[in-house]
């Protein structure tokens, strides 16, 4: 049996890592491995081959930089290429970025079953070039590898138990990296040093386009994490992206600690000794409850509402105000950290399971 695995971005690379050592065990089942090169400085990237022990690529198409459909046209073009060259049994992706969509509609035009990981996420705005990407690779692949209940009821109600898939409810793979690197996990000398000027922080990420793109955004999140750090220093590994912007806009952060960006160790140290989050990430809203951290959410909403419902998570999109109003009550939160919102940590063995059959 023979995967065609696509990844491209930091998150992916991480789901790859449990799931490639999960297929390892499996000496009949054979991993390619392409790599997009969507996230591609090192430390976006290479980094996290490295420190995660993850095979190294197969494939690396080298594909960045340009607009949406500029990138996904390129890689639909590329990853078709070596579909054709190596004829797999089925083409793994994982959640809802250019990447997953390429290879997504490369593998169907091919007639090659598509097992998308982290089906079913719904956000419901439209304007997030992610919510596209993921209703479109939804649905075109056999195998939906939903994280939660809430996923398979948000396939269930748009007809999905009507076409000729597989609707699993197999917990979240992140949550598995967790639980497996967050025993071996050691941080780089960089983040040891910086760590021991500083007994409490606050740990933040801004990268979506939705905020990175609008002036008015990104200015009213960062001068409420200015204002934030004045009482409590705020560390910010800051995307490649959004440092760009920031300088061609002209934006002083005096207080903020910025910081390149950060490889899966360094950032799990941080989210373990961080006293909250504030993110833009999906991926980060997630760790910061698998680390039992509270979280305040830089966008208007978000595809893992559990976290919202349970209050481990409290959306204020990039309003100043809001943003203030939580940092003030974010010490003082009492959490129920008991619930297992995102499985057992087992989603790997049952994707690969499911796989086989």
């Amino acid at each position: 049996m023979k995967i065609v695995t696509i990844v491209g971005a930091r998150p992916q690379f991480v789901k790859t890592a449990v799931i490639s050592r999960e297929i390892q065990k499996h000496t009949h089942i054979q991993e390619i491995i392409i790599h997009t090169g969507q996230h591609y400085d090192t430390n976006m990237s290479d980094i996290f081959f490295q420190e995660m022990q993850i095979p190294v690529p197969n494939y690396n198409l080298g594909i960045s930089g340009s607009s949406h459909g500029a990138m996904t046209g390129r890689m639909l073009e590329e990853i078709e290429k070596v579909l054709l060259q190596e004829n797999p049994d089925c083409v793994l992706v994982y959640g809802d970025t250019n990447s997953t969509l390429a290879g997504a509609l490369a593998a169907a035009k091919l007639h090659i079953p598509i097992a998308h990981v982290e089906a079913g996420l719904r956000s419901y705005n439209m304007r997030m070039p992610e919510e596209i990407n993921r209703i479109l690779t939804d649905r075109i692949s056999t195998w939906l590898f939903c994280p939660t209940d809430t996923a398979v009821h948000n396939l269930k109600k748009e007809g999905y138990t009507e076409q000729n898939a597989v609707i699993m409810n197999v917990g979240d793979v992140m949550y598995d990296a967790a639980l497996f690197y967050e025993k071996i996990a050691r941080p780089s000398e960089t983040i040891s040093n910086l760590l021991q000027s500083m007994n409490e922080f606050y740990l933040a990420t801004v990268h979506r386009a939705e905020n990175t793109d609008d002036i008015s955004r990104i200015t009213d999140i960062l001068k409420a994490l200015e204002a934030i750090s004045q009482k409590k220093p705020v560390i910010l590994p800051l995307h490649p992206r959004t440092q760009k912007l920031i300088m061609n806009m002209g934006i002083a952060l005096k207080n903020i600690c910025v910081i390149d960006p950060v490889g899966y160790f360094d950032m799990i140290t941080l989210l373990k000794k961080c006293s909250g989050v504030f993110t833009d990430s999906g991926g980060v809203q997630k760790e910061a409850y698998f680390f039992q951290k509270p979280c305040v959410t830089l966008r208007d909403e978000t595809e893992w509402v559990e976290l919202v419902e349970y209050g481990f998570n409290t959306l204020v999109g990039a309003n100043y105000g809001r943003i203030l109003e939580q940092a003030a009550m974010i010490d003082a939160k009492k959490m129920d950290w008991s619930h297992k919102l995102y499985g057992d940590g087992n989603a790997a063995a049952k994707i690969v399971k499911s796989l086989e059959r």
